[in-house]
């Protein structure tokens, strides 16, 4: 089961050299049943991949949040591949990203890393905006919310995970 991890650089690389990204039980983002419900009218063909494009874009977005309390300036998400069975059962919500959320029971492992996806430097401007903004738009503020979103017009990078090591090396 591949599922999307939401960090930042600074966690990252304080937890790469322990071999442990993240202690049991973790919130992770994947291809739930409520984002399949969620997207019910899209192409078939081109299903999965959307969906776990959608998935990565919701932990995207937990990744701004984590980088509001950490004062980053990259959102980061980690793509690992798990056991089917490391998921509890998915919390059903269709609301924000809740619809691909998941709990783990497992922890997750630096040797389960398939890519790192991270915001390049000219998204920096558009993610600091996005970090001021935040409470204001947790409170409702219409524009303080849109400029929130303007973050996710950024594709984010991908990096193999055999590039990690050079990732946290640039910083």
């Amino acid at each position: 089961m591949r599922v999307y991890w939401p960090t930042t650089l600074t966690e990252l690389a304080r937890v790469v050299p322990t071999g442990t990204l993240a202690p049991a039980p973790v919130p992770v983002h994947a291809v739930t049943p409520a984002l399949r419900d969620w997207y019910a009218d899209a192409d078939p063909r081109d299903l999965e991949e959307e969906l776990e494009y959608v998935a990565l874009g919701d932990a995207a977005e937990r990744s701004l949040r984590a980088l509001a309390a950490e004062g980053g300036r990259r959102r980061v998400v980690v793509a690992l591949d798990v056991p089917e069975t490391a998921a509890a059962a998915d919390r059903g919500s269709w609301t924000d990203a809740q619809r691909s959320r998941v709990d783990l029971r497992v922890p997750l492992e630096l040797g389960q890393v398939v890519s790192v996806h991270v915001d390049d430097a000219e998204a920096e401007p558009d993610v600091a905006a996005a970090l001021a903004a935040l409470p204001a738009a947790d409170a409702g503020d219409e524009a303080a919310r849109e400029r929130v979103e303007d973050v996710e017009g950024h594709e984010l990078l991908w990096y193999d995970a055999t590039e990690l090591p050079l990732l946290l090396a640039l910083g």
